[in-house]
């Protein structure tokens, strides 16, 4: 997800409906992790000599990364309490991962959340977020709802549930897939970023479709193919879909950041890190 301090939130049209489904495929992605993905064998699940984005010291890293892109920062976790409409047609884009009352997603977190502290202050507004979901409306959330998210973001069980989903939706399924290709700690990064800005489904900029359109020239190691080849085939399908899209068309997430790595050959994404996005540098010792 995208927000509008750091790239152009420029009028689109409403999410359209494989937006409303790709938390639901999402999901069944990681659901599916010991088994074949997308019809890929695990045959070529990467080596276990060098940790994984799932080693805690890696997810945290992957954590800082996208936060530089999406929030200008790398304290993530100051991102509990991020709520605004960025115009984009998603409605209220709010939380550590940008969750969208228009797509779907914030509906589940606010649910989840339901579900573990009954009577919260966001629960009153399930009925509004069902009804809003799959547009940009407003209706039943204004005026209060994003005082009341940030509210609702000081209590840690409403963190713990973002961090949950964002687990169970976006990053669990991405490092899966990437083990199944036999992706090291940055290609599984890579399919992190991917699934966070552009979510799953059957749309042609879906992460599935991005992945599919780089399999055309280049092979994964688990098919046999060279890692770096086909990483950068994948990321030449992930700027082809950025470009897709006004809000999404800044690359540099990519191109000064993801491409650095890949060019350095830090395929196990080790430290110290430098980069930059929309022209700002960041640095992880």
């Amino acid at each position: 997800m995208v927000y509008a301090d750091r790239e152009a939130a420029a009028p689109a049209s409403p999410a359209g409906p494989f937006r409303l489904s790709r938390r639901t495929v999402v999901a069944a992605l990681g659901a599916v992790a010991s088994g074949a993905l997308l019809g890929v064998s695990r045959a070529g699940t990467a080596s276990a000599a060098a940790p994984g984005l799932d080693d805690p010291a890696k997810k945290e890293i992957a954590m800082k990364l996208v936060s530089s892109a999406e929030n200008s920062s790398l304290d993530w976790k100051a991102q509990y309490q991020y709520i605004e409409d960025i115009g984009d047609g998603r409605g209220y884009t709010a939380g550590i991962i940008g969750f969208c009352s228009g797509t779907g997603d914030m509906l589940d977190l606010v649910q989840l959340y339901a579900d573990r502290k009954p009577g919260n202050v966001l629960a009153k507004y399930l009925p509004a977020l069902r009804k809003v979901n799959g547009t940009d409306s407003h209706e039943g959330l204004d005026p209060n709802y994003p005082r009341d998210w940030r509210k609702a973001a000081q209590d840690t069980a409403f963190q713990q549930a973002q961090n949950d989903e964002r687990d169970r939706v976006y990053f669990n399924p991405a490092v899966a897939q990437g083990k199944t290709d036999g992706l090291r700690a940055l290609g599984q990064f890579i399919y992190y970023d991917a699934i966070v800005m552009h979510g799953d489904g059957d749309d042609p900029t879906s992460f599935r479709n991005i992945r599919k359109r780089a399999l055309r020239s280049a092979k994964p190691p688990a098919q046999g193919g060279d890692e770096t080849t086909y990483l950068n085939a994948f990321l030449d399908a992930r700027v082809w879909a950025m470009k897709q899209e006004e809000a999404h068309s800044d690359t540099s997430r990519v191109d000064t950041a993801q491409r650095v790595f890949l060019r350095k050959g830090n395929l196990d994404l080790n430290t110290p890190l430098d980069w930059k996005v929309y022209g700002d540098s960041y640095h992880i010792g």
